[in-house]
C-alpha cells in the first residue's frame, strides 16, 4: 500500500513542476520574440551601413560659394584622412603655418600665400609719413582722446528722436 503523506508530497511537487514548467514555457516565447526582433534590427541597421557608405563614397567634394567665388570646401573630418585630401590652398596655409618659428598671424600667413596685400587706402593702414591712421576718429578713440562729431542739423535727425548735438 502507497503511504498517504508520500502520495500528498510527490502530487506537491507535480504542480510546482507544472507551474514551473507553464512559466518557462512563457519565458521562452518571449526570449524567441526578441531574438527574432534583434535579427531583424541587425539586418536594417547592415543595410543602412552599407546605404550610406555608397552615399559617402559618390559624395565628392562640394564647391561652395564665399565672396562670389567658387572655392573648395574643407572636407569633413576623418580618421585615416591624410591632408593631401585638402583643396591645394589649404594645403599651402598649412606649410605656411608649420614653416614659422612661433605663433604666426593671419595676415603673415597671407603674405606667404600670396592673399595678404594690403592696398593703398585700406581701413585701418597706416600712413608712411605720420604714422597715424587713416581713419582720424578711430585714432582719437584708440588714444584716449575725445572725439569731436560734427553738429547734426533738424534736417539730418532721425525719425525715432531728436538731433543730438
Amino acid at each position: 500500500m502507497l503511504d498517504p503523506e508520500l502520495l500528498e508530497r510527490i502530487t506537491a511537487r507535480l504542480a510546482e513542476l507544472d507551474e514551473l514548467e507553464e512559466q518557462l514555457a512563457k519565458h521562452l516565447v518571449e526570449v524567441r520574440a526578441e531574438r527574432d526582433e534583434l535579427a531583424i534590427a541587425e539586418r536594417v541597421l547592415e543595410r543602412m551601413t552599407g546605404q550610406l557608405a555608397e552615399e559617402r563614397a559618390s559624395a565628392g567634394p562640394v564647391p561652395g560659394q564665399v565672396g562670389g567665388r567658387a572655392v573648395m570646401l574643407i572636407p569633413h573630418r576623418e580618421s585615416g584622412v591624410e591632408e593631401d585630401s585638402l583643396p591645394r590652398d589649404y594645403q599651402r596655409i598649412i606649410t605656411a603655418v608649420r614653416q614659422a618659428a612661433g605663433p604666426v598671424m593671419a595676415r603673415e600667413v597671407g603674405e606667404v600665400v600670396g592673399g595678404g596685400r594690403q592696398r593703398e587706402g585700406q581701413a585701418g593702414t597706416t600712413t608712411q609719413q605720420a604714422g597715424q591712421t587713416r581713419r582720424p576718429r578711430l585714432a582719437a578713440q584708440t588714444a584716449g582722446r575725445p572725439v569731436h562729431y560734427p553738429p547734426v542739423t533738424g534736417s539730418t535727425a532721425t525719425r525715432s528722436g531728436p538731433a543730438r548735438a
